[in-house]
């Protein structure tokens, strides 16, 4: 019994760490609400967090229980008042029509926002490096690692320039989908996100993946490569990808329940819904609302973080597709009280989502299609009517409507009676969360939780100083030897050069045999 017992005490302690020191450099806005889980149960495992943050930041507090902030003098321009202005924008370019006029017109806008965030990190990344005493702080605080989250280059440029090991919380890079940065990704299953394809494609599906990938290429040439390459090259004289894949270990926000199978890579650990936990109790005049509903059940409405309310038209005609529902309705929305609601609907400003969606008297989830929302509705087992409204949502979205959980509307033509009637069909046809009950027992059904393995992974980190040994070093290649260009010059030179010389030697044969029948003849 004793030797037993000691066993288990060794392998908890070589399970952990002692207290290490992290500083974790996030994304604001929806990225720092995933982020700020990690951070919380990084601290309630003993160690010390340091999360750097602008001035103007939105969501990242800078007094906080759980971890220690250093703010830097600078305006990072992510703030509510812009996104919310860049959301309206690009909505009522969507509203406007589905020509590819202003589909174009939709992409052109999306990339100038995105070209105006990456020009400002840059500007704040050449601050932060040019802050001699900042600069000497980090060096001196003794960091274990920085974790980050590399939809913007701040975090992965700054653990290279103080020399520390780098995990990365990611779903999305500088580049785009974060396994496009370090996994083979084939074009003929893999489909390139907006192509809104599956991993089974038809011929022209194909063509399709292939045309989205060039334009995506295309985008990385306008935004990325001309803004990073020049900074990175100045500090520190390699390709700015380089940095990236350098990382030890990334931590991938979905899995494959949500993701297409598709290869992947050693130090790649997928952590789809580590924040994702059962239900807690609604306060009570919620759950006294959600408990009138009776058999007929409710109905969960939000948006996301960047939008409160759409466009009066729209919001009148879902109020006036709910108020003819037998359902209870609770509908996060803060723009104008829509004339059209019913008895039936409640409005607040915020609600809480992940306890609404786990409540068992809730039968459907309307979604704008963010990551951390689908995986809710996965977890919970609840089927989903999708109003996807810009950047990855339409991409998400396609994904769980290929698994048949979820009925998608196009915001361009999205009125009253298609919003009543996907309600409808959701709620009614019980496929829908059938399919949904089994996609979230998939995903339910682990060896370990999604936030158990995270947290290892990053300690592990910790302990071992890296984990060179899960990365490839594919990346240090040239693209003519990652695709063996050279070998197969090489090889088809060595080809000709037998060809040629099996040519002439049979040439020379042919002529010494007519020489010697001549020289019989005469």
């Amino acid at each position: 019994m004793l030797p037993g017992l000691l066993l288990g005490a060794l392998l908890c302690y070589v399970g952990r760490v002692d207290s290490g020191k992290i500083l974790v450099v996030p994304v604001d806005g929806s990225h720092w609400i995933n982020m700020k889980v990690l951070v919380e149960e990084l601290h309630s495992r003993g160690h010390d967090i340091t999360v750097l943050r602008p001035n103007d930041t939105w969501y990242i507090k800078e007094d906080s229980p759980h971890y220690h902030s250093v703010t830097v003098n600078f305006s990072a321009g992510f703030n509510e008042e812009d996104f919310g202005s860049m959301a309206t924008s690009i909505i009522s370019l969507r509203r406007a029509g589905g020509s590819l006029w202003h589909r174009m017109s939709v992409e052109v806008e999306t990339l100038l926002n995105f070209r105006h965030f990456h020009l400002t990190t840059i500007a704040m990344i050449e601050q932060i490096f040019e802050d001699g005493e900042l600069m000497q702080s980090f060096q001196e605080a003794g960091y274990d690692l920085v974790l980050t989250d590399p939809a913007m280059g701040t975090g992965v440029l700054l653990a290279r320039r103080l020399g520390l090991p780098l995990v990365l919380n990611v779903r999305w890079t500088l580049q785009g989908e974060g396994h496009g940065a370090i996994a083979p990704s084939p074009l003929s299953y893999v489909p390139i996100p907006g192509a809104e394809l599956t991993d089974k494609m038809s011929f022209t599906q194909r063509i399709k993946n292939i045309l989205f990938h060039l334009f995506t290429r295309l985008q990385i040439a306008f935004i990325i490569d001309p803004n990073y390459g020049p900074l990175v090259q100045r500090y520190f004289g390699v390709h700015y990808m380089e940095l990236l894949q350098a990382a030890d270990i990334w931590l991938m926000r979905t899995d494959f329940t949500f993701e297409f199978p598709r290869p992947t890579m050693p130090n790649i650990v997928y952590m789809a819904g580590f924040q994702c936990k059962p239900s807690k109790p609604l306060p009570p005049d919620l759950e006294a609302f959600v408990q009138s509903a009776g058999e007929h059940g409710v109905i969960v409405m939000t948006l996301g973080t960047l939008v409160g309310g759409l466009p009066e038209e729209l919001t009148e005609d879902i109020a006036a597709a709910f108020a003819q529902l037998p359902q209870k309705v609770v509908w996060r929305h803060t723009g104008k009280r829509p004339s059209t609601v019913g008895n039936n609907t409640l409005l607040l400003n915020w609600l809480p989502q992940n306890d609404l969606l786990g409540h068992p008297n809730t039968r459907l989830f309307v979604a704008h299609g963010g990551t951390n929302g689908i995986q809710e509705a996965i977890y919970h087992g609840v089927p989903l009517v999708g109003l996807p409204l810009m950047f990855d949502q339409l991409d998400n979205f396609s994904r769980v409507k290929a698994r048949g959980v979820a009925n998608v509307l196009d915001l361009t033509t999205v009125n009253k009676d298609s919003f009543l009637s996907a309600l409808k069909e959701v709620l009614h046809q019980p496929s829908y969360r059938d399919k949904m009950q089994r996609l979230s027992e998939l995903h339910r059904d682990q060896p370990i939780k999604p936030m158990e393995r995270a947290m290892f992974w990053i300690e592990f980190v910790m302990r071992h100083k890296g984990a060179p040994h899960l990365r490839t070093d594919s990346y240090k290649m040239s693209t003519v030897q990652y695709y063996c260009i050279d070998v197969a010059l090489c090889l088809l030179a060595v080809l000709l050069l037998f060809l040629l010389i099996s040519v002439s030697t049979l040439r020379f044969l042919w002529r010494k045999v007519v020489c010697r029948s001549k020289a019989k003849h005469e």
